[in-house]
């Protein structure tokens, strides 16, 4: 009676063809928290260090010369993985990187980087691509733990003092001056990079 009197639970708990709306929306419901929660997990297993150096030989060179960077290993004993460097924290654009990183799994099944060497021949031009990404959000992922603003100056040397006092000016970033931080430059690197 009470259902009769309120359309809405009334169209709620009726059955569509053999459940009601109500039990619909929670399996749905349910099913859709299955989904982000088996999405969230991936993201994370696909965004570890052991997974990028791992999962593809042609990166285990990388791997390799990260391991020799101060990101890796330093005084303080803070270490960036390889997620905090190549992966947006903020969703939209971590959905957008994991479907661009797509092409890179493309590229090893068809056998465009599926060997060191190949992947060496094309370095230069995946690291342009990340740079540019870089370039483009403003090195929000270095940023995520470099703030301009708490750097020390009098600990710098004068010239990277100058250097990060021009952040910002003409669009500067972190990425300008610092393509290898962690990485090795490409062989072929032009002049003007």
């Amino acid at each position: 009676m009470f259902a009769e009197k309120n359309g809405f639970l009334s169209t709620l708990l009726r059955p569509s063809a053999r459940y009601s709306l109500l039990t619909l929306l929670v399996v749905g419901f349910v099913a859709g928290l299955a989904f982000l929660g088996g999405t969230h997990w991936a993201f994370e297993v696909t965004s570890s260090p052991e997974f990028c150096a791992n999962a593809c030989h042609e990166m285990q060179t990388v791997a390799a010369e990260y391991k020799q960077t101060a990101h890796y290993s330093n005084r303080t004993g803070v270490r960036a993985e390889c997620a905090d460097c190549h992966i947006p924290t903020p969703l939209v654009p971590k959905l957008e990187k994991k479907i661009v990183s797509a092409k890179e799994l493309w590229g090893k099944i068809t056998g465009s980087i599926d060997t060191p060497e190949k992947f060496a021949a094309r370095r230069l031009e995946l690291a342009q691509h990340e740079w540019a990404r870089m370039k483009a959000t403003d090195s929000r992922e270095c940023r995520a733990c470099h703030q301009v603003d708490g750097m020390s100056a009098e600990q710098q040397t004068p010239r990277a003092a100058a250097m990060h006092g021009m952040i910002g000016d003409d669009g500067r970033t972190c990425i300008d001056c610092h393509k290898g931080i962690a990485h090795q430059l490409p062989e072929n690197m032009p002049e003007d990079e």
